[in-house]
């Protein structure tokens, strides 16, 4: 899980599956899919035009500790595989964030940001491919959102994916004690206030945009 003060807006060119839990501010909006962006985006055209480029993997736990450099043809077919709720968030290995611009620069330079802003704000980007919890595909588009205020703690373990913390600890919530949810499909948008917790769930390969606002 995550804690944080920064705003941040997610575009969704597959579904992203954020492991853990966040407390941000943060909207979320996954793009339609005639976007000349998301059609670069598909698993043939990625290899095709960076799999020799190095890419900086983060673990899924709370804090990100741990970095690894490996190609990005390797992550693809090595790494990026459904989740397996066993594993531990220090275990698990996605793509996001630590992006050399430059290197993609080819791919970046096609990306509209969504029509919507925070007054006051700018954004900085960061780019992400993560597995998803069912092997159904790499594009459906579809996101679980869990949320709480910020006064509110979910109870949860720091190097617990959010796979597991729904198998788990879900279940056994009271109902007063169980998160606000929503899923996120293409064309929709979702915004929560500062400081809100917040976990994401991928149901299938992801390709997506966070957007940092501050």
């Amino acid at each position: 899980m995550e804690v944080g003060s920064k705003a941040t807006g997610e575009v969704g060119v597959g579904s992203e599956g954020a492991l853990g839990w966040g407390c941000q501010q943060s909207w979320s909006h996954i793009s339609t899919p005639c976007s000349a962006f998301q059609a670069l985006c598909t698993r043939q055209k990625l290899l095709a035009a960076y799999g020799e480029r190095l890419v900086r993997l983060s673990t899924a736990n709370t804090y990100s500790y741990r970095k690894v450099d490996v190609p990005f043809q390797e992550y693809v077919e090595r790494l990026l595989q459904p989740q397996d709720p066993a594993a531990l968030g220090s275990d698990t290995l996605y793509f996001f964030g630590d992006n050399n611009f430059t290197e993609w620069g080819s791919l970046f330079q096609h990306y509209v940001p969504p029509p919507f802003r925070i007054p006051g704000t700018s954004g900085a980007y960061s780019f992400g491919i993560a597995g998803g919890s069912l092997p159904i595909g790499w594009d459906q588009e579809i996101r679980r959102w869990f949320l709480y205020p910020p006064d509110k703690t979910p109870h949860f373990h720091p190097n617990e994916t959010t796979l597991a913390w729904l198998q788990h600890t879900y279940p056994t919530l009271p109902p007063e004690e169980r998160p606000l949810e929503c899923t996120i499909r293409p064309g929709e948008v979702l915004y929560f206030p500062d400081r809100w917790w917040h976990a994401t769930l991928n149901l299938d390969t992801s390709v997506f945009i966070s957007t940092f606002l501050g």
